[in-house]
């Protein structure tokens, strides 16, 4: 029996009826008809065309009056109407080569394109042809795929994985935003073959991991990526965090928790307060230097003492390895040294220097700072849980308060490093920094207010000792030039 659903958008009537005009066979394929089941926001339209895909976009286009953009390499197009993004293919047949994910394409039938893709959800198509407009296309059982909320392969999932490599990256990433899981089959499949990913270009790479952690619960997509193999090989900082140390000392254990799997806990948790994509990706990443750190003391048990500035200081190397963005770095490695610190202040007591300190420290990253403390808070203990994050709300409020009564959002002494040189004698030089580092340092530890004037006259006040102080490191500084 054949199942039909109701087409109501005005786009995709209007496309309907494009193609009718032009006596062109149309449909709706993949992502669309996927989202429509699952009752997804659709704003992008894949369709598939039996002809010449370039021409009828150029159609579109023009009955739009819109521009459309096309890939003549890939023999594709795409035409933004509005909020959508409408892609035109044609029906084709795709052959793979061994070492590389480029097909050789050829034309074929709805049916062969059907079968190029990765997930049966994703092979289901709609009729907009006007005869039987709304039809099901259901080739290869994917109703019954979405049902179970199952990712499985149209064909061989061996083949399907060798053939196009990034497929493997692209299971995780569907299982994180889809919240299904892999079939056994398909699981097992990528196993033995995860190697291949090493044919894949790393920003391919890098955008399925961003998808993954912008996902509702990126840890479905870790946890594959982890089982088959595909993070040792992508992400090995990630994967090496993974594991537990057991140490047994006079019939007393010493255990640490698993540093992978809170991590993906801590992300998860992230998820439920902000879609800010680098904040999650802090939390992803905020204890990964833990197992380079890590140390047992017989009076401390496991100790990872350093592992928050270590990695942010191995963040510019991994950023560059999978050719990120390099605008966030800064932002990630702030919150990673940092995200120790206001738990610091409540277990210490709340002295104004310390607060001063993480607000000139946090800057504007602060309030992001406290969002990944309290993801952070992975106990089972209710009461413990509740308590934190309390705590966690007193010190955040404590601190915006002497960061605006102090003018602390993006501190430096008000005495600046030409007014400096002028007032003591000094030419460019370390020692102007070193003065420079005085002043603020006497801001921070509340000996001055935060003003011009105070500022100044501590300067003067100061000064012929700082210079005595200084003296060394000016002679330091003309002997290397």
């Amino acid at each position: 029996m054949k199942k039909f659903i109701p087409i109501t958008d005005d786009v995709v009537l209007k496309l309907s009826k494009i193609a009718k005009k032009h006596n062109v066979q149309l449909y709706a394929v993949g992502g669309f008809v996927r989202d429509y089941y699952l009752n997804r926001e659709r704003k992008d339209i894949d369709c598939t065309v039996v002809g010449d895909a370039l021409e009828f976009a150029e159609i579109v286009a023009k009955e739009f009056k819109s521009k459309a953009i096309i890939f003549e390499r890939f023999r594709t197009a795409m035409v933004p109407v509005g909020d959508y993004q409408l892609e035109f293919v044609g029906t084709r047949k795709e052959i793979y080569e061994e070492n590389s994910r480029k097909p050789i394409v050829t034309e074929g039938t709805l049916e062969d394109d059907l079968r190029r893709r990765d997930f049966t959800v994703n092979a289901l198509a709609v009729s907009l042809n006007k005869e039987n407009i709304g039809e099901l296309i259901d080739l290869f059982d994917g109703m019954s795929a979405l049902h179970d909320k199952i990712l499985k392969t149209p064909l061989d999932p061996t083949i399907t994985f060798s053939e196009d490599p990034l497929r493997m990256m692209r299971a995780a990433r569907f299982a994180a935003q889809l919240n299904f899981e892999l079939d056994p089959a398909t699981f097992e499949s990528i196993k033995p073959i995860a190697d291949r990913i090493k044919i894949i270009s790393q920003e391919r790479i890098s955008d399925e991991l961003l998808k993954i952690i912008s996902s509702n619960k990126p840890s479905v997509g870790f946890k594959i990526l982890f089982s088959t193999g595909l993070l040792k090989l992508i992400f090995p900082e990630l994967y090496q965090m993974a594991g537990i140390d057991t140490v047994t000392k006079e019939e007393k254990v010493f255990s640490h928790k698993d540093v992978f799997y809170h991590s993906l806990t801590v992300l998860d948790n992230i998820c439920l307060m902000t879609d800010k994509l680098w904040l999650r990706f802090a939390a992803l990443v905020h204890d990964i230097a833990k197992p380079r750190t890590k140390n047992f003391s017989e009076t401390s048990g496991w100790t990872f003492w350093g592992h928050e500035e270590l990695g942010a200081r191995m963040m510019e190397k991994i950023f560059r390895r999978l050719k990120l963005p390099l605008e966030p770095l800064p932002y990630v490695q702030k919150l990673i040294r940092l995200h120790q610190r206001p738990m610091q202040l409540v277990d210490e007591g709340v002295t104004d220097s310390a607060v001063r300190r993480l607000a000139v420290n946090a800057g504007e990253a602060l309030e992001d700072l406290f969002t990944l403390c309290k993801a952070d808070i992975t106990t089972k203990n209710p009461n413990l849980s509740h308590q934190y994050y309390n705590n966690y709300e007193n010190v955040l409020q404590k601190v915006i308060e002497v960061q605006e009564k102090d003018k602390l959002r993006e501190f430096q002494s008000p005495v600046r490093g030409e007014e400096i040189m002028e007032i003591c004698g000094l030419t460019p030089s370390k020692a102007v920094g070193v003065i420079k580092s005085n002043i603020e340092e006497a801001i921070l530890d509340g000996i001055i207010p935060n003003t011009y004037e105070d500022a100044k006259n501590y300067l003067l006040t100061n000064k012929e000792q700082w210079l005595i102080e200084v003296k060394p490191q000016m002679q330091n500084f003309r002997r290397k030039k």
